[in-house]
């Protein structure tokens, strides 16, 4: 297991095992602490095929980490069982204050998962009027503000693009307002600008919070991420992690963040059959 410094004094790479050790497990944000997460012996095993097996990631609490990998490799299963809504074949997956996960996770898959009879609007509030406690209104309409969106917040969902079908749903996840949040590629059906602004948007939302963010973009991962990891191999393990300095979301011209983005593409081109 590697034990990264604080974020403060943290270098530009760390690599070794694939484990981001929290310092202290938890980060702070409005005055709460925020726990980390902890993936313990993780497998997932479909009769004699193994897609990954003896997965151990720990992270920090209030830090923003991603994950790579080539598609099939089995990023959003365990991104899944992490969420609670699948089951591992082996290992389990706590929270680093030793409270129970449950409650605390806003999960949005790869499918924006909008209800077509309801207007965007309340889509976004739709977790409350589920968990019958109050909406909030105000919140829903600034988000969707935020997403380019407010003047379609009494929209159906048939009525909007794709890409504007994925950004209702980025603002449903954010207006949950949990200390976890996990996505699954949820910029990949934007234009490269929305794709770009609605990244700012969720950086500065989600600061503090404990993100896991699934992306296939090398430049969305290194302008977004603490920390980078590549899930690769049959059966799949993760690598070693890429951490990275400075604030998120980082200028796409900052020299960090371009010499981390060629080591990526490095590791990633390597992983291509020949």
């Amino acid at each position: 297991m590697v034990s990264l410094p604080a974020p403060a004094e943290r270098p530009p790479r760390a690599e070794g095992a694939a484990t981001v050790a929290a310092v202290s497990g938890a980060a702070s944000v409005k005055g709460l602490v925020q726990p980390g997460l902890s993936l313990e012996g993780l497998a997932l095993r479909y009769g004699e095929r193994t897609i990954f097996e003896g997965l151990d990631l720990r992270l920090n609490g209030g830090e923003f980490v991603v994950l790579l990998g080539a598609s099939g490799v089995g990023k959003s299963s365990l991104l899944k069982i992490v969420a609670g809504l699948a089951k591992p074949t082996e290992g389990r997956v706590t929270a680093t204050d030793g409270l129970p996960i449950e409650g605390r996770i806003a999960y949005m898959g790869q499918q924006d998962l909008l209800y077509p009879w309801l207007r965007v609007i309340d889509n976004v509030m739709l977790g409350s009027r589920l968990r019958r406690r109050a909406v909030d209104r105000e919140r829903a309409l600034h988000l969707l503000e935020r997403v380019g969106l407010a003047e379609r917040a009494r929209a159906l969902p048939s009525e909007l693009s794709g890409g504007m079908r994925q950004r209702a749903a980025i603002a449903r996840t954010l207006y949950e307002d949990r200390p976890i949040v996990l996505m699954d590629e949820p910029f990949s059906a934007l234009d490269t600008f929305t794709r770009a602004r609605v990244q700012d948007l969720a950086a500065e939302l989600l600061q503090g919070r404990t993100a896991l963010l699934i992306t296939h973009d090398p430049l969305e991962a290194c302008r977004l991420g603490h920390h980078l990891f590549v899930l690769s191999g049959h059966p799949a393990k993760l690598g070693p992690p890429i951490s990275i300095r400075g604030q998120i979301p980082r200028a796409p011209d900052d020299d960090e963040l371009l010499r981390t983005q060629g080591r990526l593409m490095r590791a990633l081109t390597e992983l291509e059959p020949k």
